[in-house]
């Protein structure tokens, strides 16, 4: 009998191991295998990479028509005299060391470059001979003679000898009293074509910039106010 119940003993023992491990296998979850996920595709943006233009440089005066030691004093009156000079689109430059039967009033534009020549006459006071150079300079009331130096122009003006003119304002002490003096841009018979042809060279102002009509109605629109007129010899 008691071998019996030993047997007995170890065939539950088996069988109940038996049902606990088939109860834990039914139990148990299957675990899915880990994927590993590829990278999100990098996101490259559609606008346009924008790509500033190269800075291109302005050749001042490629005709080659004015001095340059006369170009170089007159973009450094420009720097000198900034605060007076608003308007830097265009500068004008005068030659006195031409003769004045030749082109010695120059328009340069700064944003191209490009220079136009007129022609302008010198004071009495400054070509007493009348020999066609300007010879001497002053800043006197009634010398009758041109002035050198920086001017800014004023804006148009009209008067009641020379009809209409361009008003010019004198920064530096050899041009100071241009306005009391009356120093403008204006036209003048002596200046024109006709005159030149037959004397050979321009009449001479009072100290003025004089001009042909037909330049003064070129210049006096685009000279405007705030712009430097620098003249030199």
């Amino acid at each position: 009998m008691k071998g019996l119940d030993t047997r007995l003993s170890r065939r539950g023992l088996v069988v109940g191991l038996a049902a606990l491990t088939a109860s834990c296998a039914t139990g148990s979850k299957r675990v899915a295998p880990i994927v590993a996920q590829a990278p999100a595709p990098l996101v490259v943006p559609t606008e346009p990479l924008v790509v500033p233009p190269p800075v291109v440089k302005v050749q001042f005066d490629p005709q080659g028509l004015i001095r340059k030691p006369l170009l170089d004093d007159a973009l450094d009156a420009l720097k000198r005299h900034e605060a007076r000079i608003p308007t830097k689109d265009q500068i004008y430059l005068v030659d006195f060391q031409r003769h004045s039967s030749l082109p010695r009033l120059y328009r340069l534009d700064l944003a191209s470059g490009e220079v136009t020549a007129f022609r302008t006459a010198h004071g009495k006071g400054s070509d007493p001979a009348h020999s066609g150079f300007a010879q001497r300079f002053s800043n006197v009331m009634d010398s009758n003679a041109s002035s050198v130096g920086a001017y800014v122009t004023a804006g148009p003006g009209m008067g009641a000898k020379h009809g209409p003119n361009v008003l010019l304002d004198g920064l530096e002490p050899t041009n100071s009293e241009a306005r009391d003096r009356a120093i403008i841009v204006h036209a003048a018979d002596y200046c024109e074509p006709e005159f030149l042809t037959r004397e050979g060279k321009l009449g001479r102002s009072y100290g003025c910039f004089s001009v042909s009509t037909a330049d003064l109605q070129t210049l006096r629109p685009i000279m405007g106010e705030g712009r430097l007129l620098f003249a030199a010899a």
